[in-house]
Protein backbone atom coordinates (compact mmCIF):
# COMPACT_ATOMS: atom_id res chain seq x y z
CA UNK A 1 0.00 0.00 0.00
CA UNK A 2 3.02 2.41 1.02
CA UNK A 3 3.89 2.11 -2.98
CA UNK A 4 0.78 2.98 -3.72
CA UNK A 5 1.07 5.74 -1.93
CA UNK A 6 4.87 6.74 -3.32
CA UNK A 7 3.19 6.48 -7.02
CA UNK A 8 0.61 9.16 -6.06
CA UNK A 9 3.61 11.37 -4.04
CA UNK A 10 5.01 11.17 -7.52
CA UNK A 11 2.33 11.96 -9.72
CA UNK A 12 1.64 15.22 -7.70
CA UNK A 13 5.39 16.61 -7.48
CA UNK A 14 4.65 16.53 -11.31
CA UNK A 15 2.45 20.51 -10.46
CA UNK A 16 6.04 21.35 -9.01
CA UNK A 17 6.85 22.47 -12.62
CA UNK A 18 4.74 24.17 -15.35
CA UNK A 19 2.44 24.89 -15.96
CA UNK A 20 1.08 24.46 -12.20
CA UNK A 21 4.36 26.03 -10.70
CA UNK A 22 3.35 25.38 -7.58
CA UNK A 23 7.02 25.27 -6.39
CA UNK A 24 6.90 24.80 -2.83
CA UNK A 25 5.62 20.96 -3.50
CA UNK A 26 9.06 19.93 -4.51
CA UNK A 27 11.04 20.38 -1.33
CA UNK A 28 7.45 19.60 0.66
CA UNK A 29 7.50 15.64 -1.35
CA UNK A 30 11.04 15.11 -1.28
CA UNK A 31 10.54 14.79 3.20
CA UNK A 32 8.98 11.27 2.82
CA UNK A 33 10.97 9.98 -0.26
CA UNK A 34 14.28 10.92 2.19
CA UNK A 35 12.39 9.51 5.17
CA UNK A 36 11.80 5.87 3.16
CA UNK A 37 15.78 6.00 2.00
CA UNK A 38 16.62 6.73 5.66
CA UNK A 39 14.51 3.95 7.28
CA UNK A 40 13.67 1.00 5.71
CA UNK A 41 16.14 -1.61 4.18
CA UNK A 42 17.92 -0.96 1.17
CA UNK A 43 15.83 -3.10 -1.44
CA UNK A 44 12.48 -1.84 0.05
CA UNK A 45 13.65 1.88 0.08
CA UNK A 46 14.95 1.30 -3.86
CA UNK A 47 11.35 0.16 -4.95
CA UNK A 48 9.83 2.96 -3.10
CA UNK A 49 11.99 5.55 -4.96
CA UNK A 50 10.99 3.25 -8.36
CA UNK A 51 7.12 3.86 -7.50
CA UNK A 52 7.67 7.89 -6.88
CA UNK A 53 9.80 8.03 -10.27
CA UNK A 54 6.61 5.84 -11.99
CA UNK A 55 4.35 8.50 -10.77
CA UNK A 56 6.31 11.71 -11.71
CA UNK A 57 7.79 10.06 -15.23
CA UNK A 58 4.25 8.44 -16.33
CA UNK A 59 2.44 12.11 -15.36
CA UNK A 60 4.84 14.15 -16.40
CA UNK A 61 6.06 13.05 -19.67
CA UNK A 62 2.47 11.50 -20.59
CA UNK A 63 2.67 14.04 -24.10
CA UNK A 64 4.56 11.38 -25.67
CA UNK A 65 1.71 9.77 -26.37
CA UNK A 66 0.08 12.54 -27.57
CA UNK A 67 2.51 13.00 -30.08
CA UNK A 68 2.74 9.50 -31.41
CA UNK A 69 -0.99 9.11 -32.02
CA UNK A 70 -1.81 12.50 -32.15
CA UNK A 71 0.25 14.42 -35.38
CA UNK A 72 2.55 11.08 -35.61
CA UNK A 73 -0.64 9.05 -36.63
CA UNK A 74 0.49 5.80 -34.95
CA UNK A 75 -1.33 3.13 -33.14
CA UNK A 76 -2.81 3.86 -29.37
CA UNK A 77 -0.33 1.04 -28.70
CA UNK A 78 2.43 2.42 -30.10
CA UNK A 79 2.06 5.46 -27.99
CA UNK A 80 1.30 3.59 -24.75
CA UNK A 81 4.37 0.98 -25.09
CA UNK A 82 6.73 3.94 -25.70
CA UNK A 83 5.46 6.03 -22.81
CA UNK A 84 5.84 2.95 -20.65
CA UNK A 85 9.06 2.18 -21.41
CA UNK A 86 10.31 5.40 -20.92
CA UNK A 87 8.56 5.67 -17.20
CA UNK A 88 9.86 2.32 -16.52
CA UNK A 89 13.59 3.50 -17.51
CA UNK A 90 13.75 7.07 -15.74
CA UNK A 91 11.82 5.57 -12.68
CA UNK A 92 14.58 2.98 -11.91
CA UNK A 93 16.93 5.97 -12.05
CA UNK A 94 14.95 6.86 -9.19
CA UNK A 95 15.15 3.69 -7.87
CA UNK A 96 18.86 3.91 -8.15
CA UNK A 97 18.78 7.04 -6.37
CA UNK A 98 17.00 5.57 -3.12
CA UNK A 99 19.06 2.92 -2.90
CA UNK A 100 22.38 4.55 -2.87
CA UNK A 101 21.13 7.40 -0.11
CA UNK A 102 20.19 4.01 2.08
CA UNK A 103 23.47 2.83 1.12
CA UNK A 104 25.44 4.77 2.59
CA UNK A 105 23.52 7.12 5.31
CA UNK A 106 20.91 4.40 6.18
CA UNK A 107 19.31 5.05 10.16
CA UNK A 108 22.38 8.07 10.68
CA UNK A 109 20.32 11.33 9.27
CA UNK A 110 23.31 13.51 9.45
CA UNK A 111 24.68 11.67 6.73
CA UNK A 112 21.53 12.70 4.82
CA UNK A 113 22.90 16.10 4.29
CA UNK A 114 25.71 15.01 2.54
CA UNK A 115 24.34 11.57 0.54
CA UNK A 116 20.91 12.56 -0.47
CA UNK A 117 22.08 15.50 -2.81
CA UNK A 118 25.34 14.35 -4.30
CA UNK A 119 23.18 11.00 -5.32
CA UNK A 120 20.38 12.50 -6.27
CA UNK A 121 22.31 15.28 -8.50
CA UNK A 122 24.89 12.69 -9.82
CA UNK A 123 21.63 10.26 -10.95
CA UNK A 124 20.03 13.46 -12.51
CA UNK A 125 22.93 14.46 -14.17
CA UNK A 126 23.67 10.61 -15.60
CA UNK A 127 19.89 10.43 -17.25
CA UNK A 128 20.80 14.01 -19.07
CA UNK A 129 23.09 12.31 -21.06
CA UNK A 130 23.70 8.66 -21.15
CA UNK A 131 21.66 6.78 -24.07
CA UNK A 132 21.76 10.05 -25.75
CA UNK A 133 19.97 11.51 -22.28
CA UNK A 134 16.44 12.87 -21.25
CA UNK A 135 17.30 15.73 -18.91
CA UNK A 136 13.83 16.65 -18.91
CA UNK A 137 12.23 17.45 -15.04
CA UNK A 138 15.59 17.95 -13.27
CA UNK A 139 14.55 19.27 -9.67
CA UNK A 140 16.26 22.73 -10.83
CA UNK A 141 13.87 23.90 -12.96
CA UNK A 142 11.02 23.72 -10.58
CA UNK A 143 12.75 26.46 -8.80
CA UNK A 144 13.47 28.80 -11.54
CA UNK A 145 11.08 31.54 -9.98
CA UNK A 146 12.33 31.16 -5.85
CA UNK A 147 15.40 32.02 -4.15
CA UNK A 148 17.51 28.85 -5.33
CA UNK A 149 17.51 30.14 -8.52
CA UNK A 150 20.38 32.76 -7.73
CA UNK A 151 22.36 29.64 -7.98
CA UNK A 152 21.80 28.61 -11.45
CA UNK A 153 24.52 31.28 -12.72
CA UNK A 154 27.07 29.49 -10.78
CA UNK A 155 26.11 25.85 -10.32
CA UNK A 156 23.95 25.75 -13.29
CA UNK A 157 20.67 23.64 -13.45
CA UNK A 158 21.95 20.51 -11.48
CA UNK A 159 23.71 22.66 -9.01
CA UNK A 160 20.11 23.90 -8.27
CA UNK A 161 18.74 20.44 -7.50
CA UNK A 162 21.62 19.55 -5.17
CA UNK A 163 20.57 22.59 -3.35
CA UNK A 164 17.10 21.83 -3.35
CA UNK A 165 17.71 18.06 -2.03
CA UNK A 166 20.12 19.47 0.58
CA UNK A 167 17.18 21.99 1.93
CA UNK A 168 14.67 18.95 2.37
CA UNK A 169 17.18 16.82 3.79
CA UNK A 170 17.94 19.67 6.21
CA UNK A 171 14.24 20.24 7.18
CA UNK A 172 14.13 15.71 7.52
CA UNK A 173 16.77 16.10 10.08
CA UNK A 174 15.01 19.19 11.89
CA UNK A 175 12.20 16.67 12.58
CA UNK A 176 14.20 14.04 13.62
CA UNK A 177 16.59 16.06 16.06
CA UNK A 178 15.76 17.55 19.23
CA UNK A 179 17.69 21.16 20.81
CA UNK A 180 20.80 22.32 19.51
CA UNK A 181 20.84 19.22 16.79
CA UNK A 182 17.53 20.58 15.38
CA UNK A 183 18.48 24.39 15.47
CA UNK A 184 21.85 23.43 13.74
CA UNK A 185 19.87 21.35 11.02
CA UNK A 186 17.81 24.57 10.85
CA UNK A 187 20.20 27.06 10.34
CA UNK A 188 21.76 24.68 7.46
CA UNK A 189 17.72 24.40 5.61
CA UNK A 190 18.14 28.48 5.71
CA UNK A 191 21.61 28.71 3.87
CA UNK A 192 21.04 27.74 0.59
CA UNK A 193 17.89 30.04 0.33
CA UNK A 194 20.04 33.40 1.92
CA UNK A 195 22.90 32.42 -0.35
CA UNK A 196 20.56 32.15 -3.38
CA UNK A 197 18.77 35.60 -2.58
CA UNK A 198 21.85 36.93 -2.14
CA UNK A 199 23.33 35.88 -5.44
CA UNK A 200 20.30 37.21 -7.20
CA UNK A 201 21.51 40.49 -6.67
CA UNK A 202 25.00 40.03 -8.87
CA UNK A 203 24.73 41.32 -12.15
CA UNK A 204 27.07 38.76 -14.31
CA UNK A 205 27.38 40.06 -17.57
CA UNK A 206 26.62 43.45 -19.18
CA UNK A 207 25.25 45.25 -21.86
CA UNK A 208 27.50 45.19 -24.59
CA UNK A 209 25.92 47.21 -27.04
CA UNK A 210 22.21 49.12 -28.38
CA UNK A 211 19.12 46.96 -28.18
CA UNK A 212 17.93 44.77 -31.16
CA UNK A 213 14.46 45.66 -32.14
CA UNK A 214 13.13 41.58 -32.58
CA UNK A 215 10.43 40.23 -33.95
CA UNK A 216 8.64 36.82 -33.04
CA UNK A 217 6.49 35.19 -35.46
CA UNK A 218 4.35 32.27 -35.07
CA UNK A 219 2.26 30.87 -37.75
CA UNK A 220 0.49 28.87 -34.98
CA UNK A 221 -0.99 25.86 -37.70
CA UNK A 222 -1.13 22.34 -35.93
CA UNK A 223 1.16 20.03 -36.31
CA UNK A 224 -1.65 17.62 -37.80
CA UNK A 225 -2.28 20.06 -40.65
CA UNK A 226 1.78 21.37 -41.03
CA UNK A 227 2.23 19.22 -43.59
CA UNK A 228 -0.47 19.32 -45.82
CA UNK A 229 0.11 20.63 -49.70
CA UNK A 230 -2.59 22.91 -49.51
CA UNK A 231 -0.91 24.92 -46.37
CA UNK A 232 2.26 25.36 -47.61
CA UNK A 233 1.64 28.67 -49.72
CA UNK A 234 -0.66 30.12 -46.66
CA UNK A 235 1.97 29.87 -44.35
CA UNK A 236 4.60 30.89 -46.34
CA UNK A 237 2.76 34.00 -47.10
CA UNK A 238 1.96 34.71 -43.97
CA UNK A 239 5.52 34.65 -42.92
CA UNK A 240 6.54 36.80 -45.71
CA UNK A 241 3.82 38.91 -45.32
CA UNK A 242 4.50 39.44 -41.14
CA UNK A 243 8.33 40.25 -42.28
CA UNK A 244 7.38 42.42 -44.21
CA UNK A 245 5.06 44.42 -42.28
CA UNK A 246 8.04 44.51 -39.12
CA UNK A 247 9.48 47.08 -40.89
CA UNK A 248 11.31 48.69 -37.66
CA UNK A 249 12.57 45.50 -36.21
CA UNK A 250 16.38 44.50 -36.76
CA UNK A 251 15.54 41.44 -36.06
CA UNK A 252 13.19 39.03 -37.26
CA UNK A 253 12.83 35.16 -36.28
CA UNK A 254 11.05 32.32 -37.21
CA UNK A 255 10.44 28.80 -35.61
CA UNK A 256 11.73 25.59 -36.34
CA UNK A 257 11.06 23.94 -39.60
CA UNK A 258 8.83 27.53 -40.22
CA UNK A 259 8.36 27.04 -44.44
CA UNK A 260 7.40 22.91 -44.01
CA UNK A 261 9.51 22.23 -47.44
CA UNK A 262 13.09 21.91 -48.00
CA UNK A 263 15.76 24.44 -48.97
CA UNK A 264 16.46 23.16 -52.82
CA UNK A 265 12.69 23.61 -53.54
CA UNK A 266 12.55 27.42 -52.20
CA UNK A 267 14.90 28.96 -53.57
CA UNK A 268 12.75 31.84 -55.13
CA UNK A 269 11.47 32.17 -51.93
CA UNK A 270 13.99 32.48 -50.06
CA UNK A 271 15.55 35.04 -53.09
CA UNK A 272 12.19 36.84 -51.60
CA UNK A 273 12.89 37.01 -48.64
CA UNK A 274 16.49 38.19 -49.15
CA UNK A 275 14.66 41.44 -50.47
CA UNK A 276 12.39 41.68 -47.65
CA UNK A 277 15.59 42.05 -45.41
CA UNK A 278 17.72 44.49 -47.79
CA UNK A 279 14.25 46.40 -48.21
CA UNK A 280 13.55 46.54 -44.51
CA UNK A 281 17.44 46.26 -43.83
CA UNK A 282 16.83 43.49 -40.82
CA UNK A 283 18.13 40.39 -40.44
CA UNK A 284 15.98 37.20 -40.93
CA UNK A 285 16.21 33.85 -39.13
CA UNK A 286 13.69 31.03 -40.22
CA UNK A 287 13.80 27.09 -39.70
CA UNK A 288 13.68 25.03 -42.86
CA UNK A 289 14.73 21.60 -43.87
CA UNK A 290 18.20 21.68 -46.03
CA UNK A 291 18.59 18.88 -48.43
CA UNK A 292 22.37 17.77 -49.60
CA UNK A 293 22.45 15.20 -52.50
CA UNK A 294 25.19 12.98 -52.30
CA UNK A 295 27.29 10.81 -55.32
CA UNK A 296 25.74 7.81 -55.03
CA UNK A 297 22.29 9.50 -55.63
CA UNK A 298 20.67 9.64 -52.20
CA UNK A 299 20.77 12.61 -49.94
CA UNK A 300 21.27 14.30 -46.33
CA UNK A 301 18.22 16.43 -45.00
CA UNK A 302 19.24 18.34 -42.08
CA UNK A 303 17.23 20.29 -39.68
CA UNK A 304 18.53 23.88 -40.37
CA UNK A 305 18.03 27.19 -39.57
CA UNK A 306 19.50 30.38 -41.85
CA UNK A 307 20.14 33.70 -41.64
CA UNK A 308 19.48 36.04 -44.34
CA UNK A 309 20.97 39.33 -44.19
CA UNK A 310 21.64 41.77 -47.00
CA UNK A 311 22.77 39.41 -49.70
CA UNK A 312 24.39 36.96 -47.06
CA UNK A 313 23.11 33.41 -46.21
CA UNK A 314 24.64 31.78 -42.85
CA UNK A 315 23.36 28.26 -41.49
CA UNK A 316 23.20 26.37 -38.04
CA UNK A 317 22.24 22.38 -38.45
CA UNK A 318 20.91 20.71 -35.60
CA UNK A 319 23.63 18.60 -33.80
CA UNK A 320 21.28 16.96 -31.03
CA UNK A 321 18.86 14.91 -32.75
CA UNK A 322 15.68 13.45 -30.86
CA UNK A 323 15.60 9.21 -31.10
CA UNK A 324 13.28 7.82 -32.36
CA UNK A 325 11.98 11.21 -33.52
CA UNK A 326 14.85 12.38 -35.88
CA UNK A 327 17.04 9.18 -35.72
CA UNK A 328 16.06 5.53 -35.25
CA UNK A 329 18.80 3.53 -34.05
CA UNK A 330 17.12 0.28 -35.50
CA UNK A 331 18.01 -2.40 -37.73
CA UNK A 332 16.54 -2.26 -41.33
CA UNK A 333 13.70 -4.74 -40.72
CA UNK A 334 12.50 -2.70 -38.03
CA UNK A 335 12.57 0.96 -40.08
CA UNK A 336 10.52 -1.27 -42.74
CA UNK A 337 8.15 -2.26 -39.93
CA UNK A 338 7.84 1.63 -38.65
CA UNK A 339 6.75 2.38 -42.52
CA UNK A 340 3.85 -0.11 -42.47
CA UNK A 341 2.72 1.35 -39.64
CA UNK A 342 2.74 5.04 -40.72
CA UNK A 343 5.53 5.83 -38.39
CA UNK A 344 8.66 7.93 -38.95
CA UNK A 345 11.60 5.65 -40.40
CA UNK A 346 13.80 7.92 -41.83
CA UNK A 347 16.75 9.93 -40.20
CA UNK A 348 17.91 13.48 -39.77
CA UNK A 349 21.38 13.72 -40.44
CA UNK A 350 23.11 15.57 -37.57
CA UNK A 351 25.14 19.11 -37.83
CA UNK A 352 28.73 18.91 -37.04
CA UNK A 353 29.64 18.95 -33.65
CA UNK A 354 32.01 22.61 -34.36
CA UNK A 355 30.26 25.23 -36.08
CA UNK A 356 30.45 28.88 -36.39
CA UNK A 357 28.33 31.07 -34.84
CA UNK A 358 25.30 32.99 -36.57
CA UNK A 359 26.76 36.42 -36.92
CA UNK A 360 24.83 39.88 -37.51
CA UNK A 361 25.79 42.71 -39.57
CA UNK A 362 26.37 45.16 -36.42
CA UNK A 363 28.56 41.97 -34.88
CA UNK A 364 26.37 40.26 -32.75
CA UNK A 365 26.98 36.60 -32.64
CA UNK A 366 24.03 34.07 -31.60
CA UNK A 367 23.90 30.60 -30.30
CA UNK A 368 21.22 28.85 -31.38
CA UNK A 369 19.37 25.35 -30.32
CA UNK A 370 16.82 24.24 -32.49
CA UNK A 371 13.95 21.77 -29.88
CA UNK A 372 15.10 20.65 -27.33
CA UNK A 373 18.63 21.19 -28.09
CA UNK A 374 18.32 23.65 -25.03
CA UNK A 375 17.74 20.83 -22.71
CA UNK A 376 20.96 20.32 -22.47
CA UNK A 377 22.54 23.00 -20.78
CA UNK A 378 26.38 22.32 -21.05
CA UNK A 379 25.88 22.33 -25.04
CA UNK A 380 24.75 25.65 -24.82
CA UNK A 381 27.94 26.35 -23.72
CA UNK A 382 29.80 25.62 -27.26
CA UNK A 383 28.54 29.03 -28.41
CA UNK A 384 29.56 31.11 -24.78
CA UNK A 385 30.83 33.63 -24.04
CA UNK A 386 31.42 35.28 -27.91
CA UNK A 387 27.67 35.07 -28.26
CA UNK A 388 25.71 38.07 -27.30
CA UNK A 389 22.19 36.03 -26.91
CA UNK A 390 20.35 32.78 -27.21
CA UNK A 391 18.11 31.74 -30.16
CA UNK A 392 15.39 29.08 -29.59
CA UNK A 393 13.93 28.00 -32.53
CA UNK A 394 11.39 24.91 -31.44
CA UNK A 395 7.95 22.83 -32.73
CA UNK A 396 6.13 22.22 -30.05
CA UNK A 397 3.23 20.91 -31.83
CA UNK A 398 3.96 17.53 -31.67
CA UNK A 399 2.84 17.91 -28.11
CA UNK A 400 -0.46 19.39 -28.34
CA UNK A 401 -2.62 21.17 -25.43
CA UNK A 402 -0.38 19.36 -22.93
CA UNK A 403 2.38 20.31 -20.67
CA UNK A 404 5.21 20.07 -22.54
CA UNK A 405 5.20 23.22 -24.11
CA UNK A 406 4.99 24.98 -20.56
CA UNK A 407 7.78 22.67 -19.33
CA UNK A 408 10.03 23.55 -22.31
CA UNK A 409 9.42 27.08 -21.79
CA UNK A 410 11.03 26.84 -18.40
CA UNK A 411 14.01 24.93 -19.49
CA UNK A 412 14.79 28.07 -21.61
CA UNK A 413 14.05 30.19 -18.99
CA UNK A 414 16.68 28.41 -16.66
CA UNK A 415 19.20 28.70 -20.22
CA UNK A 416 19.09 32.39 -20.01
CA UNK A 417 19.53 32.83 -16.13
CA UNK A 418 22.41 30.19 -16.22
CA UNK A 419 24.15 32.24 -19.04
CA UNK A 420 23.38 35.56 -18.45
CA UNK A 421 21.52 36.26 -21.71
CA UNK A 422 18.69 37.02 -23.17
CA UNK A 423 17.24 34.30 -25.23
CA UNK A 424 14.46 35.29 -28.43
CA UNK A 425 12.18 31.71 -28.67
CA UNK A 426 9.94 31.06 -31.82
CA UNK A 427 7.78 28.09 -31.52
CA UNK A 428 5.64 26.74 -34.35
CA UNK A 429 1.95 26.76 -31.94
CA UNK A 430 3.80 28.24 -28.92
CA UNK A 431 4.82 29.20 -26.34
CA UNK A 432 6.99 32.16 -28.20
CA UNK A 433 8.60 34.37 -26.26
CA UNK A 434 11.28 36.68 -24.88
CA UNK A 435 13.22 35.89 -21.65
CA UNK A 436 15.71 38.47 -19.75
CA UNK A 437 19.11 37.66 -19.05
CA UNK A 438 17.49 36.84 -15.33
CA UNK A 439 15.23 34.16 -16.30
CA UNK A 440 12.46 36.00 -16.27
CA UNK A 441 9.26 35.66 -18.96
CA UNK A 442 9.66 39.74 -20.80
CA UNK A 443 6.63 38.25 -22.92
CA UNK A 444 4.75 35.29 -24.47
CA UNK A 445 2.70 34.81 -27.41
CA UNK A 446 -0.91 32.88 -26.73
CA UNK A 447 -1.10 28.92 -27.89
CA UNK A 448 -2.38 27.93 -31.44
CA UNK A 449 -3.00 31.35 -32.99
CA UNK A 450 -1.15 33.46 -34.84
CA UNK A 451 1.52 35.71 -33.82
CA UNK A 452 3.61 38.44 -34.10
CA UNK A 453 5.16 40.01 -30.81
CA UNK A 454 8.22 42.35 -30.39
CA UNK A 455 10.64 43.55 -27.85
CA UNK A 456 13.85 45.06 -27.65
CA UNK A 457 16.69 42.81 -27.46
CA UNK A 458 19.89 43.72 -24.74
CA UNK A 459 22.75 41.95 -26.41
CA UNK A 460 25.37 40.98 -23.24
CA UNK A 461 29.08 40.18 -22.98
CA UNK A 462 30.70 38.44 -19.61
CA UNK A 463 30.78 34.96 -18.43
CA UNK A 464 28.85 33.54 -15.12
CA UNK A 465 31.12 30.97 -13.62
CA UNK A 466 28.72 28.56 -15.18
CA UNK A 467 29.48 29.42 -18.78
CA UNK A 468 33.27 29.21 -17.38
CA UNK A 469 33.08 25.73 -15.61
CA UNK A 470 29.90 24.40 -16.83
CA UNK A 471 28.97 21.22 -14.72
CA UNK A 472 32.21 19.94 -13.50
CA UNK A 473 32.14 21.32 -10.02
CA UNK A 474 28.91 20.57 -9.07
CA UNK A 475 29.33 16.65 -10.71
CA UNK A 476 32.98 16.49 -9.06
CA UNK A 477 31.83 17.42 -5.43
CA UNK A 478 29.25 14.33 -6.04
CA UNK A 479 32.07 11.56 -7.19
CA UNK A 480 34.00 12.80 -4.56
CA UNK A 481 31.54 12.79 -1.83
CA UNK A 482 30.61 9.31 -2.92
CA UNK A 483 33.97 8.23 -3.19
CA UNK A 484 34.88 9.32 0.08
CA UNK A 485 31.77 7.51 1.93
CA UNK A 486 32.52 4.17 -0.21
CA UNK A 487 35.62 3.99 0.67
CA UNK A 488 35.27 4.37 4.56
CA UNK A 489 32.16 1.53 4.12
CA UNK A 490 35.01 -0.05 2.22
CA UNK A 491 37.54 0.07 5.42
CA UNK A 492 34.81 -0.52 7.91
Amino acid sequence: MSRVFFFGLGCLFTASFEPAGLWPLAPALLLPFLYVCLTMPGRAAAQHGFCFGLGLFLCGTYWIYLSVTGPGQGAWWIGTLLVILLTLIMATYLGGVAWLINRFSRDQPWRLLLIAPVSWTLVEWLRGWLFSGFPWMSLGYAQIDTALAGWAPVLGVYGVSMLLVFSSAAALVAIMRHGRQRWFALGLLLLPWLGGAALTQVAWTTVSGPSIRTTVLQAGVGQERKWLPEEREPTKEFYSAATRSATGSQLVVWPEVAIPSVTDREEQYIAALHGIAMRNQQAIIFGILEREFLADGGANIYNSVLLIENTTRQVYRKRHLVPFGEYFPVPAAVREWLRMMNLPFSDITPGTDTQELLTLADGNQLAVAICYEDSFGVEMLAGLPAASMLINVSNDGWFGDSIAPHQHLQIARMRSLETGRFTVRATNTGVSAFIDATGRLLQSGAQFEAVQMTADIEPRSGSTPYTRYGNWPVISLCLLVLAAFWLRSRAS
